[in-house]
């Protein structure tokens, strides 16, 4: 815990921040005519933890997962469908424009 002046803190005080920060010094004690008059001591940073709605949301077992899938299924059968009728409507569209019949056949 190093003990520095006032003008070598303005001069330096990056630096005494960085060592601060880096964890090299614990705190930094800053003196006036040679007696402490503050401290430079790092910010203490919340723990970021995981898992911490852990429980929140009940179990992820079978049949939430079953029930997840049937619910997937029918939101992209919606987007499917929107597809076909935009390409549907589109090339009706088409066939207006340039007079071309597609092959139904297929």
């Amino acid at each position: 815990m190093p003990k520095v002046n006032m003008l070598e803190a303005k001069t330096n005080l990056s630096k005494l921040v960085d060592a601060v920060e880096s964890g090299r010094e614990t705190e930094i004690i800053l003196a006036r005519n040679g007696k402490p008059v503050a401290r430079i001591v790092p910010i203490e940073q919340p723990e970021r933890r995981l898992g911490i709605a852990e429980g929140e949301f009940g179990t992820l077992d079978e049949e939430w997962f079953r029930e997840w899938q049937a619910l997937d299924e029918v939101i992209w059968k919606d987007v499917l469908d929107a597809r076909w009728e935009r390409f549907e409507r589109h090339s009706r569209e088409l066939e207006e424009k340039y007079g071309r019949k597609r092959n139904k056949s297929a």
